[in-house]
């Protein structure tokens, strides 16, 4: 992967992290890009508890932070650029996020092939090794991608 591809996908990481509708509604944010990873936040926001008692962030917040993690790793892991879409997401969820805690989603493309992306990612709230959810998932490439250059 060229220098330019990292680079052009740190300045879409922000635009695709937090001005798609979905995300752009729950708060989420960018934080870093690379060959094959991507790191998204989403800040503590009482309008997305889902246990009043608790305080807890709802689990379909932290759902739509992983996905969104998995896509841009999965444009970050293709060489050449494309759009994607999530074909399986399969979420284990370890524990209840701390109230009041931004949570992090870091998520690595471990492997391509032609037209598919497969990516495991954890959410936490701080503590790498005490995770909130982890999730395996497989992308699929659905745009055109230019066959005359392996960059954008």
């Amino acid at each position: 992967m060229s220098t330019d591809h990292v680079q052009k996908l740190w300045e879409i990481g922000p635009t695709m992290a937090e001005l798609t509708p979905h995300s752009k509604l729950l708060g989420i944010k960018f934080v870093a890009v690379d060959k094959g990873r991507a790191t998204l936040s989403l800040p503590y926001n009482p309008e997305l508890i889902g246990d009043p008692k608790t305080r807890v962030i709802h689990g379909g917040a932290v759902t739509t932070l992983l996905d969104q993690a998995c896509g841009l790793a999965t444009l970050a892991g293709f060489d050449q650029p494309t759009s994607c879409a999530t074909l399986n997401l399969s979420i284990d969820y370890m524990r209840a996020a701390k109230p009041g805690e931004t949570i992090i989603a870091q998520a690595h493309c471990y492997k391509t092939t032609k037209h598919v992306a497969f990516l495991r990612a954890i959410a936490h709230d701080g503590d790498e090794t005490d995770p909130i959810a982890t999730a395996q998932a497989t992308f699929m490439a659905t745009g055109p991608r230019p066959k005359d250059s392996k960059t954008w």
